[in-house]
């Protein structure tokens, strides 16, 4: 256990604060919290303070009371300072042997400083109940801090699959926890309308639920119930902003309001996931009635400066059929319908601007049409527009798919939950690596927004509840892949670029995960870093570093995956061969990490193409024949073509059979070959053909396999794939 502890000293000794601090002087000493410690703060401070105070004692269990005036000694005081703090959301916390001091410019600023303060005490000061027996001490530390970005946010997909108030509560605690400041709420999508909208009943009645009887999915915020969220985020330094997507993503509406459409047909609400090509009919003057309406519910609901109409992915093929759209055509002189969405946003911002909002969308809305006010154009597949963008005058907030879609799985491991593939994992590490500074250093570039999109919700019914079961599977789901890739995007919006050290951040990131343990955050547990070492006599030292503070790590030497039960890593490990070696880190009997696997270069990737799967002893059931799945991502299905599956053995005593190989896009078999096929045989027998007629980035295959050990489980060995 002597490099362990070696290790966990070594995190003892900083401060370990997520995100990083502008300027941290660490003194001697310490300030213990104890029951004669008072929290004391101006007037307007208060909500603050109260906020703190309820914290430390669900934890301490100590009396801690609020007040006004009198001394500071032994206290610990929040005030406003507008001449030490000059950042909007910027603060100075002081400790010393006699107290902590709270300077801020803004409320947001010392609610910030609370959460410093908050990760400069034992761990424990995140529990809900009382912990007995702990020493509440802060270290002495001056901290002078701000962000770099004012824009730290998170967008949740809740139209296409329903995530109760509840939970939003305990997903805000989290964002607050490490200072991200901006909530996109997803409300509105071909799969479900989300906000009650009194002048609109049907939009809730009907456009809220897809399905029939127990298929039945759905659900919708009421007026109150948001207005009690918004309020319950502001307390915690987070603004919501709605999102009311158009013209595109609103079969919802069409279905609940017909008229709204050019062909004013019977839709039904989504229960698969598609990009429906009904969109609201340009028009139709009684359709911005509508908007005008709608956005005077939402902007009394939501004081957020901030409105977001997505106005991505719009298909135009029924504009162009639409009497109505093509005469508005032809009376603005338009080109074509692009140009025709840009008259459509500048409708939606003439209405917001009445309200005294900034219209904001997917970086669509910035290149389709002549807009005659600025906007904020979220980048999410080039972020490289963003520069071209405020050229013009826009705003510019960066979400690009391959460091901010959270949708992505963190890894291709096999095992991986169910996620999207149109695009490469996206891993902490290529989170921490965004740089908004590349794109644009002024004011302009207002920060970064991650986004994670319910798409898989509705990609068959894996991922759906057990409605007699009272699960909270959709909840583990989203908190694993939250966490811990927000709180890399929490240094990226906080921290300048050229501050930042990703060897740093992964040692602070370690000591984070007992505070995600004691919020009851299901994230998901980092895999053991690992380094090998090759000896003389032909063998290799293992050496396994934890990725998670006090946590076990176990492995296996047979090539099989580790569990629970394996062997507990204590000190290096040598191996004959590294392929066979396996560990994951262990939080809990119940919660631990896919299995890390050191071997390095694959060999057959370059002959066989990309590896995208593998079979295992586990996989395999006897003799009987067992379907593998295998979800494939941009990097693996990138083009329309012809594609080779191959099997190729790597050990065990028997070969494997295959009966046929199968591809699916969303759901859906599009091609397939079928052959009696053996590993270590000719290639013709264990390599499968298969097509791509129409490739779309925005879809997700899978490939499957039935296959058999000959004559037992005993086999292993990787499945690779080819394009022609």
């Amino acid at each position: 256990m002597l490099l362990l502890a070696v290790t966990l000293a070594a995190w003892a000794d900083g401060l370990n604060i997520v995100p990083q601090p502008l300027r941290v002087s660490r003194g001697s000493g310490e300030f213990v919290i104890s029951v004669n410690t008072r929290i004391v703060c101006q007037p307007q401070l208060r909500q603050e303070a109260e906020w703190l105070a309820d914290a430390l004692r669900a934890s301490t269990g100590l009396p801690l009371t609020v007040g006004s005036g009198g001394g500071t000694k032994g206290a610990i005081s929040l005030a406003i300072d507008t001449v030490a703090v000059t950042d909007a959301e910027g603060y100075c916390l002081s400790v010393s042997a006699k107290g902590v001091s709270i300077k801020a410019r803004t409320g947001a600023g010392a609610f910030y400083a609370m959460q410093t303060l908050m990760q400069l005490l034992p761990r424990d000061a995140y529990s809900s109940t009382v912990r007995n027996g702990v020493r509440w001490s802060v270290p002495v530390a001056d901290i002078y801090d701000a962000p770099a970005y004012k824009w730290r946010g998170l967008m949740l997909d809740v139209s296409r699959y329903f995530h109760d108030s509840d939970f939003l509560r305990s997903y805000i605690d989290m964002m607050a926890a490490y200072k991200l400041n901006v909530l996109q709420l997803h409300l509105v999508d071909d799969a479900g309308w989300r906000l009650e909208i009194k002048k609109y009943p049907l939009l809730t009645e009907v456009g809220a639920w897809a399905g029939d009887d127990v298929h039945r999915l759905g659900g919708y915020y009421t007026q109150q119930e948001m207005r009690e969220l918004v309020a319950y985020a502001a307390r915690r330094g987070v603004t919501i902003v709605p999102e009311i997507e158009l013209p595109a993503h609103m079969l919802s509406a069409i279905v609940a309001y017909p008229w709204l459409s050019c062909r004013r047909l019977k839709n039904e609400v989504q229960t698969q996931g598609t990009i429906s090509e009904q969109i609201m009919c340009a028009g139709n003057e009684d359709c911005y009635t509508f908007l005008e309406d709608v956005f005077d519910e939402v902007c009394d609901i939501f004081p957020s400066h901030y409105v977001n109409i997505g106005g991505d992915e719009a298909n135009y093929v029924c504009w162009k059929s639409c009497p109505r759209c093509q005469d508005l055509k032809r009376r603005l002189g338009l080109k074509d319908e692009s140009q025709m969405q840009g008259y459509v946003t500048n409708r939606v911002i003439d209405i917001l601007k009445r309200h005294g909002r900034t219209v904001v969308g997917w970086n669509e809305i910035a290149e389709r049409g002549e807009l005659h006010a600025p906007v904020v154009a979220n980048c999410w597949h080039e972020p490289e527009k963003a520069t071209e963008l405020i050229a013009k005058g826009n705003y510019a907030l960066l979400s690009p798919v391959e460091y901010c879609y959270f949708d992505m799985p963190e890894s291709s491991t096999p095992g991986e939950v169910q996620a999207a593939t149109w695009s490469r994992p996206v891993s902490v590490e290529q989170v921490y690596a965004l740089k908004p500074d590349t794109y644009c250093a002024d004011g302009r570039m207002l920060g970064v927004q991650a986004c994670l999109w319910s798409d898989q919700f509705i990609v068959g019914t894996r991922l759906q509840e057990i409605d007699a079961l009272n699960e909270n599977r959709s909840e583990h789901y989203i908190e694993y892949l939250t966490y811990p890739r927000a709180i890399a995007l929490s240094e990226v919006g906080w921290t300048a670029s050229s501050r930042r050290d990703y060897a740093d951040f992964t040692r602070r990131l370690a000591t984070q995960y007992a505070v995600l343990d004691l919020k009851g955050c299901h994230y998901r547990v980092p895999e053991p870093v690992v380094s090998a070492v090759k000896n003389d006599d032909g063998t290799t030292t293992v050496t396994l570093t934890p990725s998670v503070l006090g946590a076990r790590m176990r492995y296996r030497t047979d090539g099989r995956y580790p569990n629970v039960h394996s062997t507990e890593y204590t000190a290096p490990v040598r191996v004959r061969r590294l392929s066979d070696f396996l560990a994951i880190t262990e939080v809990s009997p119940r919660h631990f990490s896919l299995p890390v696997c050191p071997a390095g270069i694959d060999p057959y990737s370059g002959k066989y193409g990309k590896k995208v799967g593998v079979w295992s002893p586990d996989s395999l059931r006897d003799t009987t024949f067992v379907t593998l799945r295998i979800p494939l991502d941009i990097e693996q299905i990138s083009q329309s073509g012809d594609y080779t599956a191959t099997f190729v053995y790597q050990n065990g005593s028997v070969r494997l059979e295959i009966k046929g190989v199968r591809l699916y896009c969303n759901g859906e078999l599009i091609s397939a070959d079928y052959h009696p096929g053996v590993t270590g045989a000719t290639s013709e027998y264990n390599a499968y053909r298969l097509n791509v007629q129409w490739f779309e980035r925005l879809r997700s295959y899978v490939l499957e396999a039935d296959v058999r050990g000959d004559i037992g489980p005993d086999s292993r060995g990787n499945i690779y794939l080819r394009h022609d």
